[in-house]
C-alpha cells in the first residue's frame, strides 16, 4: 500500500484532528508541515492536479493576506500558484495525498469516508 501524505499545519484544529484520526487508525503517514518547508511550485501544480481543482479553489479566502493581495480578482493560475509558494498560509488544509489522488479533508467528518476511498 502506498503511503499517505498529509499537508499539515499543527496550529489548525482540523489538521490536527485529521492527523489524529490517521494515527488512531494506525495509518502511517508522511507529515509535510508545509508552513515550515514551503512546497515548490511544481509540488503545488502536482497537488492541484491530484485534487482536480484550480488554484483559486485551494486558497484560504479568510486569511488577511488574501484580502490584502485582492486575490478574489486574480484569475491567472500561475500567478496564484506563485503567490501560494510565497505565502503558504493561503493553502487550504489538511490535504491528504495517496498516489495520484488527493483530497482536502474538510469538513473533518468526511475524512472517514475519504479514507475508505483511499484504502481501495
Amino acid at each position: 500500500m502506498q503511503e499517505i501524505q498529509i499537508w499539515h499545519n499543527p496550529s489548525c484544529s482540523k489538521s490536527r484532528a485529521a492527523l489524529e484520526l490517521l494515527e488512531n487508525k494506525n495509518i502511517n503517514s508522511d507529515v509535510f508541515k508545509y508552513l515550515e518547508q514551503t512546497p515548490s511550485k511544481e509540488q503545488l501544480i502536482d497537488v492541484l492536479s491530484k485534487l482536480n481543482m484550480k488554484a483559486s479553489q485551494l486558497l484560504r479566502s479568510g486569511e488577511d493576506i488574501y484580502k490584502e493581495l485582492d486575490l478574489e480578482n486574480i484569475n491567472d493560475e500561475e500567478k496564484l500558484i506563485d503567490i501560494m509558494v510565497l505565502n503558504p498560509i493561503l493553502i487550504e488544509r489538511p490535504i491528504i495525498i495517496k498516489g495520484n489522488k488527493a483530497v482536502i479533508a474538510r469538513p473533518i467528518e468526511k475524512l472517514e469516508e475519504l479514507l475508505k476511498w483511499f484504502m481501495k
